[in-house]
């Protein structure tokens, strides 16, 4: 398979998927998809995709909770 937006290669990975909704961040690991090797874009399946969505609807408890500092950009040029 090729990628559909830079023609490279895609290969099988266990990624981290991240989902980002009004400031409410979901991360789920080892989530199966296909992953360009030049650019990075992932491909998930439909079926895949159907059970990421059926988990950020039923709001499960979490296997684990991270800390991540947040930074705000500031533009160097303009500091």
């Amino acid at each position: 398979m090729q990628c559909v937006f830079c023609g490279g290669k895609v290969e099988s990975r266990q990624v981290t998927f991240v989902y980002d909704y009004e400031s409410e961040f979901f991360f789920v690991e080892n989530v199966p998809a296909q992953v360009c090797t030049q650019c990075g874009e992932k491909f998930y399946s439909p079926e895949v995709t159907e059970h990421l969505i059926h988990l950020a609807k039923t709001r499960l408890k979490p296997t684990k909770v991270v800390k991540v500092p947040v930074f705000e950009y500031a533009d160097p040029v303009l500091s």
